[in-house]
C-alpha cells in the first residue's frame, strides 16, 4: 500500500485516528473533525510505532497499517481458527487472557492463534456442550461474555495451583450448596459412592447427594454433576469436563456450569484413563484417590 504520511485527508486518515484512538492514542479534536493528517496525528503514529516494535518514522506504511488493524480487534469482531499464518491481533490476546483465567489453558498470551490456543478452544467447547472444533465463533464467544463476571479484571497470566480447600472451607460449601452427582459405570459409580461418603463426614448437613440417573435432578440444585470413564459420544451436546489437571479443574468446573442457560446445570465429568500406558486396571486406591480429588474441586468451584 502506498504510505499515509503527514498533511493528507479524507476517510482513510479518519480511518487511522479512529483506530489509533480506540487504543488509546490522542489526538486534537480539530484534525479528527477535518480528517487531516497532522501534527498531533503524526505524534500519535510515532509512539504507536514505538510501541509495537516497528522502525522508527510517523508514516502509515503497510507493516504500520497491518499491526494498527491487528490491534483494534476486539473480541467476536472475526472468527478464529487454526491456519498458517496464524491470526494475530488483540481479539486473539483477549481470547488466550479468559481462557486461561477460566481454566483452559492457552499458554502465552502472545497473541497468534497456534496450537496451545486452539487446544483450549476445543476444551472449552466441550466444557460448555459445544461441538469441540476448535473454531472459536459467535457461539463460542457469546459463552466466554456470559462469564464475564469470572475473568473480568483477573490476571492473563495463566491458571495457577489452587491447593487443597481446607476443611473448614469445604464444610461450609457442602452446607451452603445442593449438589446432586451420579454415574455412568460401574468404576464412577465407586467413585460417585466415595465422594458422598466423604462429603457426609466433612459435614452431616451436607447439600451433596447421590441420584439414580441425570433425569432425576432435585428441586433447587445447583448443579447434577455425572460421572463417567468414557469419552463423550460423537454428537453429544452434554459439557464435558476431563479429569487431566487439577490445578485448573475447579475452574473448569465452575465455568461448565456458569455457561449453562439450564436452571440446574448438567455437568458430565469424565475420568482420565491414565495415558497411553494405562493398563485398564482401577484400584481401591485409585478410586479413593480420585474421590478427593474430585470432592476438593467440587468444593473449590462452588466456593462463594
Amino acid at each position: 500500500m502506498e504510505s499515509i504520511t503527514q498533511g493528507m485527508t479524507g476517510a482513510a486518515v479518519e480511518d487511522i485516528q479512529e483506530r489509533l484512538c480506540s487504543i488509546g492514542y490522542s489526538i486534537d479534536e480539530s484534525e479528527r473533525a477535518n480528517q487531516e493528517f497532522g501534527i498531533s496525528t503524526a505524534t500519535a503514529v510515532t509512539h504507536f510505532r514505538l510501541d509495537h516494535g516497528l522502525s522508527l518514522g510517523q508514516d502509515v506504511d503497510s507493516p504500520t497499517w497491518t499491526t494498527l488493524v491487528d490491534e483494534t480487534y476486539k473480541m467476536g469482531d472475526r472468527t478464529l481458527y487454526l491456519r498458517l499464518p496464524n491470526f494475530h491481533g488483540a481479539d486473539v490476546r483477549q481470547l488466550q487472557h479468559c481462557l486461561n483465567i477460566l481454566g483452559f489453558s492457552a499458554g502465552a498470551v502472545d497473541g497468534y492463534y497456534g496450537p496451545y490456543t486452539e487446544a483450549a478452544v476445543k476444551q472449552f467447547q466441550e466444557s460448555i456442550g459445544e461441538l469441540p472444533d476448535g473454531m472459536a465463533f459467535p457461539v463460542t464467544f457469546d459463552a466466554i461474555e456470559r462469564l464475564h463476571h469470572v475473568w473480568a479484571g483477573k490476571p492473563a497470566t495463566g491458571p495457577h495451583p489452587l491447593g487443597a480447600m481446607s476443611f473448614a472451607r469445604a464444610a461450609n460449601v457442602l452446607e451452603n450448596v445442593r449438589i446432586s452427582i451420579t454415574a455412568e459405570d460401574p468404576i464412577s459409580r465407586n467413585v460417585a459412592g466415595r465422594i458422598w461418603n466423604l462429603a457426609s463426614a466433612t459435614n452431616e448437613r451436607s447439600g451433596l447427594d447421590i441420584v439414580e440417573s441425570a433425569d432425576h435432578k432435585r428441586p433447587g440444585d445447583h448443579a447434577l454433576l455425572v460421572f463417567a470413564t468414557t469419552p463423550l459420544e460423537d454428537g453429544s451436546n452434554v459439557p464435558n469436563v476431563v479429569v487431566d489437571d487439577p490445578d485448573t479443574l475447579p475452574m473448569r468446573i465452575r465455568t461448565a456450569c456458569e455457561s449453562s442457560k439450564d436452571e440446574v446445570p448438567v455437568v458430565r465429568i469424565q475420568l482420565s484413563s491414565g495415558g497411553p500406558d494405562y493398563n485398564g486396571t482401577f484400584t481401591v486406591s485409585d478410586a479413593q484417590t480420585y474421590a478427593v480429588l474430585l470432592l476438593d474441586a467440587i468444593c473449590s468451584a462452588f466456593d462463594a
